[in-house]
């Protein structure tokens, strides 16, 4: 496979994590959309850490990560449900030349915050959950969450470019320090030193072996990764019926036609006068 999560177990040391890689699946969410370099590798590395951490869903559901800053980049999302089928987008400042975004996480966002929303069917409503913006790099902002969240040490090493997107994450578990008081400090020296070609170019088995040579891994099978962005018109057209007729009239009289952009799937639907007839033809506004 080329687009996968695999988990895996320190066993000896109470200590998890997970191998991230996407190729296609990666390529698929580009396609189209012209983003800078830099862009495109902060993109890259989230999308890869929202596999990282929503991996461990349990039951149906989606989890949503949304980076919103002050910076030319204004806006990170990504998105998978407990099949690890995966949508995002990234929202830029056109106005900025693409030369001159350059610099780390913290320059190219500036100040903002991560909002998480995890949306569960036994859930009423969905769960959301605010930190600022704290780090250098996609790394550390989620390496602080997890902090805040969780209570546990964890550790992303991410990867980007135009090929892939890749990431390895470790994560101390409650038992870790009766296993081995120094197993900890000894896993993330080994992991820090792990190369970005590495994490794009190693299959998972191989780049684990090739870190934690001397430790016993336990390797859990690969789940596949999808790019999931099907055309829904039928919930495009449900929310033109429910503006109401004249409400879309008068787009269609401004503008010629009626354009709804989905942009988390780069997608445009495009009505004009003769599909809005049929669209309120079809379902006639109910009397009361």
């Amino acid at each position: 496979m080329e687009n996968y999560v695999q988990r895996f177990l320190l066993d000896d040391l109470d200590i998890r994590g997970a191998v991230v890689r996407l190729g296609p699946v990666w390529q698929q969410m580009l396609a189209g959309r012209d983003y800078p370099a830099p862009v495109a590798r902060l993109l890259g590395e989230m999308s890869a850490t929202t596999l990282l951490i929503g991996g461990n869903l349990k039951q149906p559901g989606r989890i949503t990560f949304q980076l919103r800053g002050s910076g030319p980049v204004s806006l990170l999302v990504i998105d998978c449900n407990e099949r690890l089928h995966i949508r995002g987008m990234a929202k830029c400042d056109e106005a900025v030349p693409a030369a001159q975004l350059t610099g780390n996480a913290p320059d190219l966002l500036g100040h903002g915050q991560l909002l998480l929303s995890l949306d569960l069917p036994s859930m009423r409503e969905p769960y959301q959950s605010f930190v600022p913006l704290d780090g250098n790099s996609i790394a550390e902002i989620f390496e602080h969450y997890l902090k805040q969240s969780e209570q546990q040490p964890a550790r992303f090493f991410l990867a980007a470019d135009e090929h892939g997107a890749a990431g390895l994450f470790l994560q101390k578990l409650p038992g870790a320090d009766e296993r081995d008081a120094d197993g900890w400090a000894r896993i993330e020296h080994l992991a820090s030193t792990v190369k970005p070609e590495e994490l794009l170019g190693l299959p998972a088995e191989e780049l684990l072996l090739r870190l934690f040579h001397e430790e016993t891994v336990r390797v859990f099978d690969p789940r596949p990764v999808v790019h999931d962005c099907p055309e829904d018109w039928e919930k495009v057209r449900s929310m033109l019926r429910s503006l109401g007729r004249a409400e879309v009239d008068s787009i269609l009289q401004e503008h010629g036609e009626v354009l709804i952009k989905d942009d988390i799937c780069n997608r445009e639907y495009r009505f004009d006068a003769q599909a809005i007839e049929e669209l309120f033809r079809e379902n006639p506004p109910t009397l009361h």
